[in-house]
């Protein structure tokens, strides 16, 4: 399958991925499949079509092991080789029962440096009919920088993926990876060096000018990898961080510094007792991740420290994603999508944040962006009951895999859509994730949620009525005035969502104004 706007990635070959079922009728896209056979563990993710910001239809992980012997003997480690086609058998069977269109298999370090590795992927094409295209530690690095893009295409910085056998990294700017480096630097060959962490700093010290040329000091390192995760949930316990989203999640150069020093020392109770909910094998492997962190942060340098919970097979995702589609802002694409699905008439939400800005001008497009979303998400809890849609709507962006908008960002729009659905008050002992807003941001979030109320009573959350309403703001006093085509929903409901809003504006209602 040739993707169009593809580069001269994986899924432009058709040679490279198996080839399953049709579309079903109705279904817009043919779906994506991507396996990743790597160092540690084999992964299936299937992804919807047609969408900038796909939701995963299926996700399931099988930690083999591949790579374990690779440092001692150069070859796969034979149980690993047996549960690896085990679960890629189990993985051909899913992926044809969810009608995948293409499946592409994606083989990393362990089987690129392995003396069977060739002959493992020839045996893997013959038992199960996947072709395992085996990346290049360029590709690797290439594919989880893109996989960061696929999340935040504005990411500016350098993206580290680490995984069992190797550390890839690749510098982001512009949209799109460069200079794109691999390191022997994995735990699994790294476990057994006396210092760790100066290990990795003199292998990165050739490539560290590489990495940030053009960037100035590194402003940012994007961390990808299930290592890199549980080193979030441990900081993030350790700080009583208030919202449990790890994608996203940012400390400081100085804050990772401190984790990596208290990580490097921790006993597995140590951990234990933090109740990271991290597995008890990558509890005993942290030692060893700070150590990597340590090392890291000496050869680089960086201003912050951000996890992405995207990696390479986001990247191998959004390679095989038409030009158009990659073009589409995540949040909104996946805003939208949520609208389509959920919301009472399709295309209102689109009204309904230009609504808001209109309302409610906005100090930066980072703002903007933010009321546009909130209008896409504001009529999309009304199958909830009544006592629980402001709960449901919070929900709804502090919990899922919404993207490019930041922890903040979250906040702010969960709270909007809370307010929207008759939520002003502001408890931080219920809504610990509050802490992350000032109370300036708090009361404008509130204000934004108010408006969307506003904008939902008025047009009674049809298309074609917002359109033909203004508020108009003399500095003192705020007046809603209608057009012909709005004027018949005038109504004590609506004047009653117009004071609420200009006693939050600190202005007086001057009613309804017929033009």
């Amino acid at each position: 399958m040739e993707a169009e706007g593809a580069g001269t990635g994986l899924l432009v070959d058709p040679a490279a991925a198996r080839s399953f079922a049709e579309p079903e009728p109705g279904q817009r896209v043919g779906r994506i499949g991507v396996v990743d056979a790597g160092s540690n563990s084999v992964r299936l993710v299937i992804f919807e079509g047609g969408s900038r910001s796909p939701a995963t239809l299926y996700n399931e992980k099988v930690l083999c092991g591949l790579g374990a012997a690779l440092a001692r003997t150069g070859r796969l480690d034979p149980e690993g080789r047996t549960r690896t086609l085990g679960a890629l058998r189990r993985f051909a069977a899913i992926a044809e029962r969810h009608r995948v269109s293409t499946l592409a298999g994606v083989a990393t370090a362990a089987i690129r440096e392995a003396t069977d590795g060739a002959a493992f992927c020839a045996e893997v094409a013959r038992q199960t009919g996947i072709r395992l295209h085996v990346a290049s530690g360029e590709d690797e690095a290439r594919l989880a920088a893109q996989g960061v893009l696929f999340g935040n295409p504005s990411a500016r910085g350098v993206v580290v993926d680490l995984g069992g056998s190797s550390m890839e990294l690749c510098r982001v700017e512009g949209g799109r990876p460069v200079a794109g480096i691999t390191t022997p630097l994995g735990p699994q060959r790294l476990g057994a060096a006396r210092d760790p962490a100066a290990a990795i700093a003199a292998a990165l010290a050739p490539h560290a000018e590489g990495l940030s040329a053009g960037l100035g000091r590194i402003g940012r390192l994007y961390l990808v990898g299930g290592t890199w995760r549980a080193l979030a949930r441990i900081s993030m316990a350790r700080a009583g961080y208030p919202l449990r989203v790890i994608h996203e999640y940012a400390v400081s150069g100085g804050e990772a510094r401190d984790l990596a020093r208290w990580v490097r020392k921790a006993t597995p109770e140590d951990i234990e007792a933090l109740d990271t909910g991290v597995a008890e094998a990558r509890v005993r492997a942290m030692p060893l991740a700070g150590q990597l962190l340590r090392g890291l942060l000496m050869a680089l340098d960086p201003a912050e420290v951000v996890i992405s919970g995207f990696g390479l097979r986001e990247g191998v995702c959004l390679e095989a994603m038409a030009g158009s589609l990659r073009a589409r802002d995540p949040l909104l694409a996946a805003c939208a999508d949520v609208e389509r699905l959920s919301a009472r008439a399709e295309g209102f939400g689109t009204e309904l944040g230009d609504w808001l800005v209109a309302c409610m001008p906005p100090a930066d497009a980072a703002e903007a962006r933010l009321m546009r979303a909130a209008g896409l998400l504001g009529d999309t809890a009304w199958r909830t009951h009544p006592d629980h849609r402001a709960e449901a709507a919070w929900q709804t962006v502090t919990r899922t895999t919404i993207t490019d908008i930041g922890h903040r960002g979250r906040a702010v729009l969960g709270l909007a859509l809370a307010a929207r659905y008759g939520r002003t008050k502001r408890d931080r002992d219920e809504t610990p994730a509050l802490g992350l807003l000032d109370a300036q941001s708090q009361e404008r979030a509130i204000a934004m949620g108010v408006a969307l109320r506003l904008g939902c009573a008025l047009a009674a959350c049809t298309p074609g009525i917002l359109h033909d309403a203004r508020m108009e703001d003399d500095g003192e006093a705020l007046s809603l005035h209608l057009g012909p085509h709005a004027a018949e929903m005038a109504g004590e409901s609506v004047l009653k969502r117009l004071g609420q809003f200009a006693r939050l504006q600190r202005r007086r209602s001057d009613g309804i104004v017929m033009r």
